[in-house]
């Protein structure tokens, strides 16, 4: 494909090794990469996909799926950058398996937190009467990238929040030990809190939450 070709060329050229030794060292070293900072990256990115607009279009998923399965972590920020933009308003109802593929693999907090606000939670806005089954069938996998993907797909949902998913949710995961459970419950319920002070402070007096869960979602409130 003309498009991967084109920024496969451009990030190689543009590659920082010193840039990329801090950005792999940042993420734990899970993933390899060229070094190129967000702003150089979008906007070469950006160029790019221009060029090739039709391309992309015409071949979204499996453009992204080929970006995904790339080592480098820009590709895989390109990746979910052309899946929220090309998918939004054109989602199939079979999409929730790539999606979930997607959350599966390359799993990290930086791309998790990512595809469940603007993947997941506009793929459920779209396909509302999916929400149950996909919350139970993430909600009780034991992949922990899965849980906590369920726990945040509301992020931009504001008032449209169903409150009982989200309650439910954070109660369900609310004895977890894993760091990036707690604090996606509070990160949650910190988020809706901006919509509903009140509830949320409820909420969380009236539930046995760990105290991370706890100090991240009453931060704001008085």
């Amino acid at each position: 494909m003309n498009f991967i070709h084109a920024l496969e060329t451009a990030f190689t050229a543009n590659k920082n090794p010193e840039n990329a030794f801090a950005m792999a060292k940042y993420m734990k070293n899970n993933f390899p990469f060229f070094g190129i900072k967000t702003e150089d990256r979008r906007r070469i990115f950006k160029e790019i996909w221009k060029e090739n607009k039709n391309e992309v279009s015409e071949n979204t998923r499996a453009i992204a799926l080929d970006l995904y399965s790339k080592r480098e972590r820009e590709f895989h920020y390109c990746a979910i950058e052309i899946l929220i933009k090309e998918l939004k308003g054109n989602y199939k109802k079979e999409d929730i398996q790539l999606i979930e593929k997607l959350i599966l693999n390359n799993s990290w907090w930086d791309s998790i937190d990512t595809i469940a606000k603007y993947i997941l939670g506009e793929y459920l806005l779209e396909f509302p009467l999916e929400t149950k089954n996909v919350i139970e069938r993430f909600s009780n996998s034991e992949n922990m990238w899965l849980n906590r993907s369920v726990i945040l797909f509301q992020l931009g949902y504001k008032q449209k929040t169903n409150t009982d998913f989200l309650f439910s949710e954070c109660l369900k995961q609310a004895h977890s030990k894993e760091f990036f459970i707690q604090k996606a419950i509070g990160w949650a319920l910190r988020e809706y809190a901006k919509s509903n002070p009140k509830i949320v402070k409820e909420f969380v007096e009236n539930s046995n939450l760990k105290p991370l869960s706890t100090k991240e979602a009453l931060k704001n409130i008085c």
